[in-house]
């Protein structure tokens, strides 16, 4: 099976007080570059994360967003400075009898100065948290992968009907091509008759002609490569896999063969399905461009 670059997943998990969500989406990109957005208290497992990513992505730009929610009401804790508390109170008392003045400070107020009484979030179990974060990761990749798959298939079908309109035309100028040869030297030899009138045609000469010209405008082997390029997409692409970046070379490959094909063509038939190829070949390469 092959895959397609653009994808989407999402996997929402709860378990207890705790709720994970985690979503994928990706397009084309040359090599896999991954961006993470989520809570910094998860910040811990980004390494991890990236890890696990790559058992499901080889290739593309894919954004992960994660939020986290915690439901538990005990979650947090208030923690008494003692150790400050008395040093307020060590210079408050200072203080009154530095400006023989009483001490009013109440425990009201002394527990509003600053640190005395702080909020702090309790200890978080990082094993069981991880567990369910990885649990989240691994189902919303498992989704990502299923849009993947089904979208690479649409490509194959897609492609292997393009290639299959391209081995029509490679048919086409293969036949095409030994043709404009025996009409060049007919009309080669209706010419030379024309211009000598009686006078005998020199055989030799016309061969040495059309040997020339069939030199210039011969496209065998571009043609053969290029048969052999496109059934070599077409048994990639069954095959499956990782295929993207040997597809794109080959496709380079196939748009060399016929560039060449048509700068030789002196054949308007040839010279026209010589451009129908590369456009076809662009609309392969375009294509090729979405399979990781």
């Amino acid at each position: 099976m092959i895959k397609s670059m653009t994808g989407f997943g999402r996997c929402e998990v709860q378990e207890a007080d705790r709720k994970i969500t985690v979503e994928m989406k990706a397009v084309n990109h040359r090599y896999l570059d991954v961006n993470i957005k989520m809570p910094k208290k998860l910040n811990f497992f980004e390494a991890a994360i990236r890890s696990e990513l790559k058992n499901y992505i080889q290739r593309g730009k894919v954004d992960i967003f994660i939020t986290y929610e915690d439901f538990t009401e005990t979650n947090v804790c208030v923690k008494y400075n003692r150790e400050l508390a008395a040093e307020y109170m060590k210079y408050l008392n200072q203080m009154a009898e530095d400006f023989s003045m009483d001490n009013d400070v109440r425990i009201s107020c002394l527990s509003r100065y600053p640190e005395v009484l702080t909020m702090e979030e309790q200890t978080i179990d990082e094993e069981a948290l991880w567990q369910l974060l990885d649990k989240a990761i691994k189902g919303a990749a498992e989704n990502f992968v299923e849009t993947r798959i089904k979208e690479g298939e649409h490509l194959k079908d897609d492609l292997l009907g393009k290639l299959d309109g391209m081995l029509t035309n490679v048919d086409f100028i293969t036949e095409r091509s030994p043709q404009i040869i025996t009409e060049y030297k007919q009309k080669l030899e209706e010419k030379v008759r024309d211009l000598l009138e009686d006078t005998k045609v020199d055989e030799n000469r016309l061969l040495m002609e059309v040997t020339i010209f069939a030199d210039r405008v011969c496209v065998d082997e571009e043609l053969v490569r290029l048969k052999s390029h496109i059934e070599t997409t077409k048994e990639t692409l069954i095959q499956g896999g990782s295929i993207g970046r040997k597809l794109d070379f080959i496709a380079q490959e196939m748009n060399r063969e016929a560039n060449t094909i048509l700068s030789k063509s002196n054949d308007l038939e040839i010279s026209n399905h010589a451009i129908e190829l590369k456009t076809e070949i662009e609309k392969v390469r375009e294509q090729i461009q979405n399979i990781e």
